[in-house]
């Protein structure tokens, strides 16, 4: 891999200062953090840790799937809301040992409108995640920023909702629009209005594109969403003309290398075309996706980039630089987090 050890390697990257740009809210409570909402709502699933954990391994993309929407249904009250943003703030501080994350949220599956049982007003749940982001950068040196995702499954109603809640009633620290959920039957383009307006109001365009569907639909997020960052992207491996597109643009991928496998978008990781779009010119940015849900860590995906480029420390510090640079953090915390990884470079 590199002239360091795999173990040397490991611990270098556990202390490494990081950013990460493609992080699920929801997908990232651990099993830990789901006990907790799981005490305050008994019935869903077992809050016992040691079950939790059992209910937590990962056998296949069907199960996280099954994982993803009890955790979901877990976050009910503002409170909840609060809990799993401050909490989760703080397994990425500690465990981590990030400094910055855009934290991907869909706040149409917490305020429901279209359920009259459960859910919650949009100015409770934004009061509860920017109560949690100013907490968790006081309590761990942690700085958060929101994208807002569009759950695409849900169609235009969601579309409008969420664009409702980031232009109406968008949270201080909100910096990007996005778009999740399955790409297969669920065009791109019927979304660009919603992108369009997102953009005139100064929101950065971050859909998930080319994950599991083909090239197209990352020319469609480009052409189209006017994508400054693609989530995954994956299959722009397939198209030298779109690979020399972003690079040309500088339009950076958001490499999620143990998601790709799980969800079957790469077959394996000897055949994932990081290297490829590393080739190309590409910017790429290393992320953990949904992290306990896939059993992988940032630490852990950064040590699987630095197998599959064959990267020495110094390689994957340049790997922690691009998060910073291609994020949309302020300037001053940029050259500060930019300047801690020179520090711990010495």
């Amino acid at each position: 891999m590199s002239e360091q050890t795999q173990p040397a390697l490991a611990q270098f990257i556990a202390g490494l200062p990081k950013a990460e740009l493609h992080v699920h809210h929801v997908g990232s409570a651990s099993p830990r953090i789901v006990a907790e909402l799981a005490a305050r709502h008994p019935g869903t699933v077992p809050f016992d840790l040691d079950e939790l954990k059992t209910f937590f391994e990962f056998r296949d993309f069907a199960h996280f799937v099954d994982v993803y929407l009890a955790v979901v249904d877990l976050v009910r009250t503002p409170e909840d809301v609060r809990t799993l943003t401050y909490e989760v703030a703080r397994e990425m501080a500690t465990g981590q040992h990030l400094l910055y994350a855009e934290l991907t949220c869909t706040p149409y599956t917490s305020v429901r409108p279209d359920r009259d049982d459960i859910g919650m007003p949009i100015e409770a749940y934004t009061e509860a995640i920017e109560d949690a982001r100013v907490s968790a950068e006081r309590d761990f040196g942690l700085v958060l920023r929101w994208i807002y995702d569009i759950p695409g499954e849900s169609g235009i109603p969601a579309a409008d909702a969420t664009l409702s809640y980031a232009l109406d009633h968008g949270p201080e620290a909100l910096v990007g629009f996005g778009l999740g959920g399955p790409e297969i039957g669920v065009p791109r383009p019927q979304f660009q209005p919603h992108f369009t307006a997102a953009r005139a109001a100064g929101l950065h365009s971050v859909p998930h594109a080319g994950e599991t569907t083909g090239p197209e639909t990352v020319w469609d997020a480009v052409r189209l969403l006017g994508a400054e960052r693609i989530g995954h992207g994956t299959s722009s491996a397939l198209d030298p003309a779109l690979l020399a597109h972003l690079a040309a643009e500088g339009i950076t991928l958001e490499v999620c290398p143990s998601s790709n496998i799980a969800t079957r978008a790469v077959a394996s990781l000897p055949e994932h075309p990081l290297r490829l779009f590393v080739e190309a010119g590409v910017p790429v940015t290393i992320n953990s996706d949904d992290p306990p849900m896939f059993g992988t860590t940032l630490n852990a995906e950064y040590a699987i980039a630095a197998e599959l480029l064959s990267l020495s420390a110094e390689g994957v510090a340049d790997l922690s630089r691009a998060a910073v640079r291609a994020s949309f953090a302020p300037a001053d915390v940029k050259t500060r987090i930019l300047g801690e990884i020179d520090d711990y470079l010495g």
